[in-house]
């Protein structure tokens, strides 16, 4: 380690992986580590606890105010960017929600938490600050294809932004960081071990805290030769490649991505209708949200039009599809072959739940029934309109 004096560091995906690591190895040289994450690391597998802290980070549904103290402190020197996910796939098997989840997590995320600290890179104090790329990211990568699409934005990003730094005074340098096969991380469904990633986080900090602009671990080793047969004839390494991966057995050729459907009147949209489907979509890939024409199956009227409460839906950012809602759930499935199907509590053991859940039993459907939870509801809304309303006709 440097000795270059102790600062604060900011990891994102530093619970696991390379990102762990990474963090560790930071920790062990006396600096405090901010780890962003969706969980928070194993504590057996933090070397020095008492410097770091947890930060909840879901690059999915990011926020730049999450950040907002961070970026303002002036003790955080050092930017490492590690969060990021893959399979080997053909890309017919590929959702439309995971290819958005992947550019999302591997590429917009990222490249938007470089933005906000790029005032601290730009400027004359030291900031170090990396990025995960990948060997896929350089060279053509069938079966990975999206996967590889994201990081070669990454990759492109860190060479053209670090000609701006050069061109503009700055010494500071984002380092693109672009291994291969990573053992002992969960990325290809292993599991984490420090000791495998241990040596290669050390390389990775020393490269960062040089301002080096690329680093290719095993690249005189391996890598080199790859790059070098890819520009060769890139045709026949692709093709070479997609061999490969389909007989290395790591091909998941299957549908991924988990398809949620929720349903509902959402009469007088509120906070409480908002909340339900945000806490759906963190469980599903993909959300279906059906917006019943009307009330009449709870015997109650409706005071929005149907197309409006339709467009209100729709304009949600964690809805990815508004449909009209089916009479039944079980009939809505049939249409849109949903993964998980949810709904609040109080319906847990109704006839007609007790009829989908035996329905439900042999397709692969989960129901996730919600807690009920105490806010803002559509019938106080409704029972104030009514009241308001005979106020005033008894008033006339």
């Amino acid at each position: 380690m440097s000795n270059e004096q102790a600062f604060q560091a900011v990891v994102v995906g530093g619970s696991n992986g390379i990102g762990l690591a990474i963090a560790n190895h930071l920790m062990a040289g006396g600096h405090f580590v901010h780890i962003l994450d969706r969980q928070p690391p194993q504590r057996e597998l933090l070397e020095h606890p008492d410097r770091c802290a947890f930060r909840m980070c879901d690059l999915l549904d990011f926020h730049a105010e999450q950040l907002e103290d961070l970026v303002e402190n002036g003790d955080v020197r050092l930017l490492m960017i590690t969060a990021g996910f893959g399979r080997v796939a053909d890309f017919e098997y590929l959702h439309p929600a995971e290819i958005d989840s992947l550019l999302r997590v591997n590429t917009a995320a990222g490249i938007g938490i470089v933005r906000l600290f790029y005032e601290r890179i730009l400027g004359q104090e030291r900031f170090y600050c990396g990025m995960m790329g990948s060997i896929a990211g350089l060279v053509s990568s069938p079966m990975f294809s999206v996967y590889a699409a994201s990081k070669a934005a990454i990759c492109r990003f860190v060479e053209s932004v670090n000609i701006e730094l050069e061109e503009k005074g700055s010494l500071n340098r984002i380092l693109n960081v672009s291994p291969g096969s990573i053992r002992g991380t969960r990325f290809n469904g292993g599991e984490n071990d420090p000791a495998q990633t241990r040596q290669l986080a050390q390389q990775i900090v020393d490269h960062l805290l040089a301002a080096d602009e690329l680093f290719i671990p095993d690249y005189d080793s391996v890598y080199r030769g790859v790059i070098e047969r890819y520009r060769a004839d890139a045709h026949a390494f692709g093709q070479s490649s997609y061999q490969y991966k389909r007989d290395s057995g790591r091909a998941f050729n299957e549908k991924r991505a988990r398809i949620g459907y929720l349903s509902g009147t959402f009469d007088l949209f509120h906070v409480g209708h908002l909340r339900l489907i945000q806490r759906a979509r963190r469980q599903c890939d993909y959300l279906i949200v059906g917006v019943h024409p009307d009330a009449s199956h709870k015997g109650k009227q409706t005071f929005i039009p149907f197309d409006e409460r339709m467009e209100i839906v729709g304009a949600c950012r964690y809805v990815d599809r508004v449909v009209e809602a089916c009479r039944e759930d079980s009939d809505a499935w049939l249409k849109w072959h949903y993964d998980r199907l949810f709904v609040g509590s109080d319906y847990k053991g109704t006839e007609r739940f007790l009829r989908y859940e035996a329905f439900f039993r042999d397709k692969g459907v989960e129901i996730v029934y919600f807690p009920y939870t105490q806010t803002t509801s559509s019938t106080q809304i409704r029972r104030t309109i009514e009241l308001k309303t005979q106020d005033v006709d008894e008033n006339k």
